[in-house]
């Protein structure tokens, strides 16, 4: 009797909790009702299901409850019974299944005027390309990716010239207007998904998914991947701005296109010596460091990775006065370089530059620094050489002092947490489980026993100067504060 009683009360108390919860779906903001409306209808039928099984469950335990007088009947089969249950399982099973069948049709068949833009999904970010004036999107290929070509778009196709690339994780979409999505992905399976537009779908290697959705209020809405894709796979998010259809144009205008990101392929040596000069007095003349200035090594760093600082400096988005008074000073000197050519043939000389010698903590535990080392290695590389396709640079060779400032400064969110920042956000919550002084200085001293023949180790990748390309990440979507 208990039994039954206790049944019945979570039968109850599942109910109410169901419709008095707090937590339900995001307001929509899409036109995708229609999906909310197959969960509803799943809910009933569950539901439904649900209470029956259990109130028939109750009776049983009450009405063949355990009796002296009495003996079990054994009855293998009851065919009135089973015929009974088959066509009730079935309609419940139809009832289920046939409206989201019916959605996923319309879900899978985008409108003809539908507005494409394709989505790249790499371990831990989000990237974008929208069609041209040409109104179509140039071949692509993951074996054309390259530091110079990280989209891996085909120079040969004409209508890809014209291709709007996005290398940031924020996308802006018109309101009101239907837009088709085209998913790839660089390396594993991601998942592409926006709660509050009831979308979501798998980016598999060596296909193309879509699907598709029309934004129906304007605001700023997150997206995320939702199929464990690695270690930093809670940390692969983006934000997606529905605007209206002059503001997305205007925004639009000022992204790249594959053409312009590949007009300039030239360095000048001469000319990034000479930009150069003004780096020494901090930096050294081999670019080797100088703690008293706070000047860290720059030579052993790859180029795609220095030309990507070189622009967060020049737009703030690293060396904030008022939080970093260190990097402050860079983010001045930054300024004088007026242009993305500048900026190439500057890494364009740094990268001929011999390596440092290498300096470690003498006094703190390497030993325990490799264990704490075991998450970094993951993406910097077992020997911190580097990996261009995670976005992580180099770290072996590396100035103990500044190392330990940087993971410093990741971890009271003085660097990283700028919203264009979308690697150094990544840094944000992986330095969290180095929890005290110690942790970092073990750390920094494991670092410091690492060699790497090359700063190209590892990376997969043309340098800047074999290759006389320039990479994008000047482009990415990088604004003057206002």
């Amino acid at each position: 009797m208990a039994i039954a009683i206790v049944i019945l009360i979570l039968v109850v108390l599942t109910v109410v909790f169901h419709f008095a919860s707090p937590w339900y779906f995001t307001p929509i903001a899409s036109n995708w009702t229609t999906i909310d409306t197959t969960i509803d209808i799943t809910f009933w039928v569950t539901g439904i299901v649900f209470i029956l099984v259990n109130l028939f469950l109750a009776y049983c335990v009450y009405r063949f409850r355990f009796k002296k007088s009495q003996k079990a009947a054994y009855e293998p089969e009851n065919r009135k019974l089973e015929i009974w249950l088959s066509v009730i399982t079935t309609i419940g099973v139809v009832a289920m299944l046939a409206p989201g069948l019916w959605v996923w049709n319309d879900f899978v068949h985008p409108p003809d005027d539908a507005y494409e833009v394709e989505v790249i999904g790499q371990q831990w970010t989000w990237t974008y390309r929208f069609p041209g004036e040409d109104g179509k999107l140039g071949k692509a290929d993951n074996q054309l990716i390259s530091v110079n070509n990280p989209f891996g778009l085909s120079e040969d196709d004409p209508y890809g010239a014209d291709d709007i690339l996005i290398n940031s994780n924020e996308l802006h979409l018109p309101v009101d207007k239907p837009v088709k999505i085209l998913q790839r992905s660089k390396d594993v399976l991601h998942n592409f998904s926006i709660p509050q537009f009831r979308v979501k779908m798998d980016l598999v290697p060596g296909l193309t998914s879509y699907f598709w959705f029309t934004p129906t209020k304007t605001g700023t809405y997150e997206i995320f991947c939702q199929e464990l894709c690695g270690v930093a796979h809670y940390l692969m998010r983006g934000k997606i701005v529905v605007e209206q259809q002059q503001e997305f144009e205007q925004w639009l205008q000022q992204q790249p296109t594959f053409i312009a990101s590949i007009e300039n392929r030239t360095v000048d040596l001469v000319a990034g010596e000479a930009q150069y000069q003004i780096c020494v007095s901090c930096h050294g003349v081999n670019g080797e460091g100088m703690q008293a200035l706070n000047g860290p090594a720059i030579s052993n760093l790859s180029p795609w990775y220095l030309k990507r600082q070189l622009v967060y400096f020049k737009h703030k988005i690293r060396g904030d006065e008022t939080k970093d008074p260190v990097g402050a000073p860079m983010a001045a000197i930054a300024q004088t370089l007026v242009d993305e050519q500048q900026i190439n043939n500057l890494v364009a000389y740094i990268e001929q530059l011999p390596d440092p010698q290498q300096i470690s903590l003498t006094e703190a535990n390497s030993e325990r620094g490799e264990t704490l080392y075991k998450n970094c290695g993951l993406c910097h590389g077992a020997n911190g050489e580097g990996n261009y396709a995670l976005s992580a640079p180099r770290l072996a060779g590396q100035h103990d002092w500044y190392l330990k400032r940087q993971l410093q400064n990741f971890s009271d969110n003085i660097r990283g947490a700028h919203p264009q920042d979308m690697f150094g956000n990544q840094m944000l919550l992986m330095v969290k489980s180095l929890k005290t002084d110690k942790d970092l200085d073990d750390i920094v001293a494991y670092i410091g026993t690492l060699s790497a023949d090359s700063k190209n180790v590892g990376n997969q990748s043309p340098t800047l100067s074999e290759s006389s390309a320039t990479e994008l990440f000047a482009s990415e979507q990088i604004k003057e504060d206002e």
